[in-house]
């Protein structure tokens, strides 16, 4: 076992996974700096959404290291990796996947009700989050008197809101329109940059990765190269570009 690089909050090394005897992951390793937007790229079926699973720990991989803050997530029991996830992990997919039950507040404030804190004090801090995403007024409905682009707003609003170390977005506005999807992941990366929150973000879309600080393509679940976005507009067409991760 080798440990993790003291920069990189998730660090993941040799990992392999498959699904039903189809190949999902063969032999990833990346490493994540903290408060990075790192995009995963490549299209379906490369393996975006396994290796965002395996990094989060809602996957164990067959094979392979997955580090969190110099700390074995492969290793934990899962009741340990739950409280991961609950605690330091917030998670945006393309469906907002609410709870029917719960009113958009609550399912806002739900990482924070679920560590024990206040209704007051949950509510305020998830009121905040539906206030910069524009969807406040909207605090007392249920996740089915909304839009598809409402609930996905929510669904970025509940991963912030619990105050994450690590966001890992799967495709987080694959079902929004251009407009809305400007928005929201104008509001998410800001915000993310502004408390210091690692991102990585899984996508398809050239768009959305060039939000990203860099970018890791994968292809038949292997990473294919490194991509560092240039950070000045005259040295676009010059990104730094290297074998392997």
């Amino acid at each position: 076992m080798v440990a993790p690089p003291d920069n990189d909050v998730i660090w993941a090394r040799s990992l392999h996974h498959s699904h039903n005897g189809s190949p999902g992951l063969g032999g990833v390793s990346i490493g994540v700096r903290d408060a990075e937007i790192l995009a995963v790229t490549g299209p379906r079926g490369s393996g975006k959404t396994t290796l965002l699973h395996c990094l989060s720990g809602r996957l164990v991989p067959q094979e392979g290291e997955v580090w969190f803050n110099s700390v074995p997530v492969h290793t934990m029991a899962p009741r340990v990796r739950e409280q991961l996830r609950r605690e330091r992990f917030g998670w945006i997919s393309a469906d907002p996947e609410l709870v029917p039950e719960l009113t958009v507040w609550e399912n806002t404030a739900l990482p924070l009700l679920l560590r024990g804190v206040s209704h007051r004090a949950a509510r305020k801090a998830a009121t905040e989050w539906l206030e910069r995403l524009d969807i406040a007024p909207f605090a007392k409905k249920r996740p089915h008197a909304l839009l598809q682009a409402q609930r996905q707003r929510i669904s970025v609003a509940r991963a912030l809101c619990g105050a994450p170390t690590v966001i890992f977005a799967d495709e987080p506005t694959a079902t929004l329109h251009r407009a809305d999807r400007a928005q929201v992941l104008r509001t998410f990366t800001t915000a993310a940059r502004s408390h210091g929150i690692t991102v990585v973000l899984a996508t398809h879309d050239a768009e959305v990765a060039a939000l990203a600080d860099r970018t890791v393509p994968l292809l038949d679940g292997r990473c294919v190269a490194t991509v560092t976005l240039p950070s000045k507009p005259e040295a676009e067409g010059r990104a730094a570009c290297s074998l392997s991760v």
